[in-house]
């Protein structure tokens, strides 16, 4: 039976914001998403945290709160209550709390976009998220407890089917075949229920840590440990071609500037630097480091030129080396 086809259906995209790095990528996310999406017709939401959780003020600049505002961007504040500054990852988790209970996507905002949301096919009903991943989770120490024990103990203690989450054309204990996702994208039927079991899980298995990740480190991985927990619990799982879009022609998680230059498509950079351009974004923009000096000062073009695109290092730690070498690794 075919999916029904909820492209055209009403949805909100948000995603997390607060001072220092994230309000100048902020910038890059609101305009290019206006730019690439002018007929949207959901919220687009920026979530801020707040709270003791925190030990330095996040709140966003007011020029950054005005130049959102400008892109029609809503800034929707919540209060970090378990992870904050201990593990800032959680936001994401956490910032689902204050959002409306309707369909959802939300992307990382690191995240430039080069096309139409409209043109990917999302069935809310099967939820998903990104695969551009690399096997980060777990490392299973040699000659204890493999892939299987690993994943299979977290899906009994949610009380979760776990062979029907395998990839069974993946050979038994390589990470692909165990269900696995960036945390970059992921998107739902309802924040409010979505929300809610992703920091349920993600709280239990920080606190109620299974046996079998006792070796495990829980940090940065643990929303990405209970992601593909929480959507398999919702009826979805690794994306189909209709998603395409994401991680490809609508959508580029580039995660730091110098990587943009380095690795990602001309369509992503000369957005960049479109939205980049107007001086009322340039004059905020340019007192972030990388942004003055990558696209400012055209330093990101002439590390473009050095790395062949259909050559990279198929590790991304060793391209970030090799941007080190150059002395542009600015984050």
């Amino acid at each position: 039976m075919t999916a029904p086809d909820q492209t055209d259906s009403q949805y909100n995209v948000f995603f997390v914001v607060q001072a220092g790095r994230l309000e100048f990528e902020a910038i890059l996310f609101a305009t290019s998403f206006r730019a690439a999406n002018p007929g949207f017709k959901g919220r687009l939401i920026a979530a801020e945290p707040s709270g003791a959780k925190w030990s330095k003020p996040v709140a966003i600049s007011d020029p950054v709160r005005r130049l959102l505002h400008d892109q029609g961007v809503e800034i929707l504040p919540f209060e970090n209550r378990h992870f904050g500054e201990s593990y800032p990852h959680g936001n994401k988790i956490e910032a689902m709390a204050a959002l409306p209970a309707e369909p959802f996507v939300f992307f990382d905002t690191d995240t430039v976009f080069t096309g139409p949301l409209s043109s990917v096919g999302f069935d809310f009903n099967r939820p998903s998220a990104s695969m551009r991943r690399e096997g980060t989770w777990p490392e299973p120490p040699l000659y204890q407890v493999g892939f299987t024990e690993i994943w299979k103990s977290l899906y009994d203690k949610f009380g979760l089917d776990f062979e029907s989450s395998l990839d069974l054309s993946q050979p038994d204990e390589y990470w692909r075949r165990y269900l696995y996702f960036n945390a970059g994208w992921f998107f739902g039927a309802d924040a409010q229920a979505f929300g809610k079991r992703f920091m349920n899980y993600a709280h239990t298995i920080r606190w109620d840590t299974p046996d079998e990740l006792a070796c495990q480190s829980l940090d940065p991985w643990l929303d990405q440990i209970a992601l593909p927990l929480v959507i398999h619990s919702f009826g979805g799982g690794r994306p189909g071609p209709e998603l395409d879009g994401l991680d490809g022609a609508v959508s580029t998680h580039y995660r730091a500037l110098p990587l943009l230059y380095a690795r990602e498509s001309d369509a992503a950079v000369e957005m960049v630097e479109t939205v980049a351009a107007p001086q009322p974004v340039k004059k905020v923009l340019r007192l972030y480091e990388p942004a003055k000096k990558l696209i400012y000062q055209k330093k990101g073009r002439k590390l473009r030129a050095k790395f062949d695109r259909d050559d990279l290092p198929k590790r991304e730690h060793v391209l970030r080396n090799a941007i080190r070498r150059e002395g542009l690794w600015l984050r």
